[in-house]
């Protein structure tokens, strides 16, 4: 655990406190109001999330890879209006069953996994056949010039703040198998461009049918 894992933790609330109060709040709200059953939530952070799960889900466990946040997560989920699991574990090697929820979470990770397309293999993997990935993530921008200019500074951000901001998650998500359903465009007020672009959006997995179904 360095200085550094442990001076973004501790200032990670105060830095996107704008951000949450004019935009993101709103749209997490909306989003997991959608998210039913037994839910799984990669990369908890301090656990900004845990407060918009509806009663329409029945477990939640959360996962955080970074000691720092580890330990602000499982602080707030013990103050939490339901019980929360909280686990130490990254997105590329969830310590779950295959089909074992219904739901899976995912908000601001995915810019920020070392190996994006493996950490969707797994959230595929741990999903039940008719479960659903739910996501609020920095994209790379569809406008050119803003693309050209995440391109550039991407060594930045990533040295700032841990994250890619050029990847093109839902492409990305598309490649894993997911077939993409509602999608929505959003830009982070009181924030760098580079790190303006925000889509939120549910995604499905078709069943996966075994060899011997097959004709």
């Amino acid at each position: 655990m360095g200085i550094r894992s442990v001076l973004f933790a501790a200032g990670y609330d105060r830095l996107m406190a704008d951000a949450e109060q004019l935009l993101l709040t709103g749209l997490r709200d909306r989003l997991l109001a959608d998210a039913s059953g037994d839910v799984l939530e990669i990369g908890g952070g301090t656990g900004a999330s845990l407060a918009a799960y509806t009663p329409n889900v029945r477990s939640v466990t959360v996962t955080e890879p970074d000691v720092s946040m580890l330990r602000r997560l499982k602080r707030r989920a013990e103050t939490a209006d339901r019980p929360v699991t909280v686990l130490q574990a990254p997105a590329e090697d969830l310590p779950f069953e295959d089909n074992t929820f219904d739901t899976v979470v995912s908000s601001l990770v995915l810019c920020g996994v070392t190996d994006q397309q493996r950490a969707l293999r797994e959230i595929r993997r741990v999903l039940r056949s008719d479960g659903r990935l739910l996501f609020m993530e920095h994209v790379r921008s569809a406008e050119p010039g803003l693309a050209r200019t995440q391109d550039r500074l991407n060594w930045l951000n990533r040295l700032v703040v841990g994250c890619e901001c050029n990847r093109p998650t839902v492409t990305s998500i598309r490649d894993a198998g997911f077939t993409v359903g509602e999608l929505g465009h959003h830009t982070m007020p009181k924030a760098p461009p580079m790190v303006r672009p925000v889509v939120v959006g549910t995604a499905t997995c078709p069943a996966v049918t075994p060899a011997g179904d097959r004709q």
